[in-house]
């Protein structure tokens, strides 16, 4: 049986190549001519006002790789139309010429019985004229082919998917369209949106209360449910209502009725004057997909249709309505109404059919595979609302905010927050934001409250029950309050240095054996003992007055670096939430050229030790050094200084280093008496790496082998000096007694 071919319209054959005029035309019958897959059947041509705007080459070409009698329908020889545009920007068109070439998911929106337009190309036009020639494009006509023939061309377990098409028109569906649709308390609408510089725009499919009145700019869609199809079964669209009409009666769906019935509500029993709003109809349609015949459907997929056409003036047309005194009233009953015809030729526009993100489909487009944790961040200024927004968008974790302040001007140069929401919580505006981007799929609770008021309450009671604390504060009150509470979720604090070219992450374990104030003290003896860390913490960007008050200081940081910061901490806190281990981590940038190094610092456990009214803490990488400087002074005693800082609000005294004895120490094996060459040097600089929070707090000592650390009566005498040393500064004074198996700690005050 002889094959049937499609035959072009609004064009003229030429006689030979003679008569191709557009140079990529040219080029191209002359690569075709040269391939033996490739025959050249009829040459054609469009022109516009005499002037050629497009050649066809109509080929046959034959393909080794399409296997004979393939359950796709595709041949060994196939008649193709080659079709290119003068624009040189512009694809060339591949038109399948045989009338029963099969409709398969990888082609352009077409319109029936007309060719089909293959897809040969997964990237932009752009991307592919890049690289394209048109040697490379007669071979991917046959990759095209013989993929497709052999099924290959996607793969099984893709999401099912229509046409691909080209369309100004979008419709917008709601992330959770399927639990709405099972709600009797919403009926659906459809708002349009502003129009393009194209002419196209944006549909929204909006859920509101059933008896709510009708929102000006918003009208009803006509919805249908169809029957369960195929993965994989693809029909071409319809270029009118009547062919859509046509498409669906061959699914068993009268179309028409559907339209009138809907069309009619809209209007009541007192009918309706037209509005200006009034401007377009979307049939919207409902497909659920079954991987195989007679299984249960694996999803819903959404097709919509856009009538350039008010939904009474297609009332009118299909016959479910009419007019009188310029007011539009049901049709129904209507003695003498003849059968309405004309609605069949209204042309029908595809819509491109989007939906909104929820969270999953957020963390799907992020990469990210878990879900993450219910948490509360504590601290919604610039460096928590950045990582805040990160997260939001990923979908990564359910968060509670915890902010006390609110926005005021000079945030904005640094915090998501914009010019109106100045004078709102911080609290409040990152949880709006969030709510902005996710429409509802997600949701951030804002808590405007001092997190370190830790009274019974609504704090307490976020920061107990989730999973995941992240402090961003960027305060030393609320890690070190927040370290004394047994009953706390496991903490994070992350932090970035007054320049902003470092970020830091504190991590507590998962069990908090190690809380964040051990992990803070050991960041600083890294700082006073590494070389990365001279500079670390040193301002030299300055600062400015943001307010009237002497305490209105802000430092002065570009939000490319908060940024710059904060991606890299958005990133990192998931990775060591999902370790059990703690973690000191920093990453030093350098804003010259932008090159990023990482100091992970090695965390040790920690002593706490009862000191008077005071907790002493000290870890055990100070012990050990501790030890090491006693062995190595044997036989003699040794001692030294005690670096580290006092927080009266939580009644502590950290332990951050110990200096080794100074040159001009004298020490026996039964005596120490501790010199001062370069001491003085040594502590201040430690001060200054530190931003001033570490300095001296006591002194410490060893006892000879053999013997325990319990205080002598020399050691008593110290403790005295020491006191009345320190009290000039109204602090206690600090001796630490390393013995053959132990530590004592004294403290001395003056009353």
């Amino acid at each position: 049986m002889a094959e049937e071919y499609h035959e072009l319209t609004n064009v003229s054959a030429l006689a030979d190549e003679v008569g191709l005029t557009i140079p990529r035309a040219k080029t191209l019958f002359d690569v075709v001519s040269r391939q033996r897959d490739y025959a050249v059947v009829q040459l054609l041509q469009h022109c516009d006002d005499g002037t050629p705007k497009l050649e066809c080459i109509v080929v046959e070409v034959e393909c080794d790789g399409v296997p004979p009698k393939n359950g796709v329908g595709i041949n060994y020889r196939e008649r193709l139309a080659l079709c290119v545009s003068d624009d040189p920007k512009q694809l060339i068109e591949v038109l399948a010429m045989r009338k029963d070439f099969p409709v398969l998911m990888h082609q352009n929106q077409g319109i029936l019985d007309a060719p089909a337009s293959l897809c040969l190309y997964f990237e932009s036009v752009a991307a592919v004229m890049r690289t394209w020639t048109p040697q490379s494009f007669l071979r991917r006509i046959q990759w095209w082919l013989e993929k497709s023939a052999r099924g290959e061309l996607h793969p099984t377990d893709q999401p099912v998917e229509h046409l691909f098409f080209a369309t100004r028109y979008e419709l917008v569906l709601p992330w959770n369209l399927s639990t709405l649709r099972k709600s009797a308390e919403h009926r659906f609408v459809i708002a349009r949106g502003p129009e393009r510089p194209d002419a196209g725009f944006t549909c929204f499919l909006e859920a509101v209360p059933k008896d709510a009145a009708v929102k000006t700019g918003t009208a009803a869609p006509i919805e249908l449910v169809l029957q369960p199809i195929l993965h994989g079964f693809v029909e071409r669209d319809p270029a009118t209502l009547g062919q859509l009409a046509d498409i669906l009666s061959r699914r068993g769906i009268d179309l028409l009725p559907y339209l009138r019935a809907a069309l009619q509500a809209r209007v009541g029993a007192k009918g309706v004057v037209a509005s200006a709003d009034d401007k377009c109809t979307v049939i919207l349609l409902h497909i659920p997909i079954c991987r195989t015949e007679g299984a249960e459907p694996v999803g819903v997929t959404h097709r919509a249709f856009l009538l350039l056409a008010g939904g009474l003036e297609l009332g009118v047309a299909v016959g479910a309505l009419f007019v009188l005194d310029k007011k539009y009233f049901s049709a129904t009953g209507l003695i003498g109404a003849q059968p309405a015809t004309e609605w069949r030729s209204q042309p029908v526009l595809p819509m491109a059919v989007l939906s909104q993100n929820d969270a999953a489909a957020a963390r799907k487009q992020s990469g990210i595979t878990e879900e993450g944790p219910a948490g509360a961040l504590v601290g919604a200024g610039s460096l928590g609302s950045a990582i805040l927004n990160f997260w939001g968008r990923a979908g990564w974790g359910s968060w509670t905010v915890i902010d006390k302040d609110h926005i005021k001007p000079h945030n904005l140069s640094r915090h998501v927050a914009y010019a109106q929401h100045i004078g709102y919580p911080k609290a409040t505006v990152v949880a709006d934001l969030h709510a902005a981007a996710m429409h509802g799929a997600s949701e951030i609770t804002p808590l405007n409250a001092d997190a370190s008021d830790f009274k019974p309450g609504a704090v307490t009671d976020a920061l107990s029950s989730v999973k995941l604390v992240v402090d961003a504060s960027t305060t030393l009150e609320y890690p070190r309050a927040a370290s004394m509470v047994d009953g706390f979720a496991r903490h994070f604090s992350v932090f970035v240095t007054p320049t902003g070219n470092a970020g830091i992450l504190l991590a507590e374990d998962a069990q908090r054996l190690l809380r964040l104030r051990t992990l803070e003290a050991q960041y600083y003896r890294a700082l006073i003992q590494e070389n990365w860390g001279r500079n670390h913490l040193t301002d030299n960007t300055g600062s400015f007055w943001s307010g009237a008050s002497c305490r209105d200081i802000s430092v002065v940081i570009p939000y490319s670096r908060i940024m710059g910061q904060a991606s890299t901490l958005a990133e990192q806190i998931p990775l060591a939430a999902a370790q059990d281990g703690a973690m000191i981590r920093v990453w030093q940038r350098d804003p010259v050229r932008g090159t990023v190094e990482v100091h992970d610092v090695p965390v040790a456990t920690e002593r706490r030790m009862q000191l008077g009214e005071f907790d002493l803490f000290v870890d055990a990488s100070v012990e050990l050094q501790l030890r090491d400087l006693r062995t190595k002074g044997f036989p003699n005693e040794t001692g030294g200084v005690l670096i580290g800082y006092y927080d009266f609000n939580v009644s502590a005294v950290i332990v951050v280093a110990a200096l080794p004895a100074p040159p001009d120490s004298k020490s026996s094996p039964g005596s120490f008496e501790r010199g001062i060459a370069g001491l003085a040097e040594t502590v201040t600089e430690a001060s200054r790496r530190t931003a001033g929070v570490v300095g001296y707090i006591g002194e410490w000592h060893s006892h000879p082998p053999g013997h325990s650390a319990s205080p002598s009566r020399d050691d008593l005498v110290q403790l005295v000096h020491l006191a009345l040393g320190m009290a000039d500064d109204g602090l206690p004074a600090v001796q630490l007694i390393v013995g053959e198996h132990d530590l004592q700690v004294l403290q001395g005050t003056v009353k």
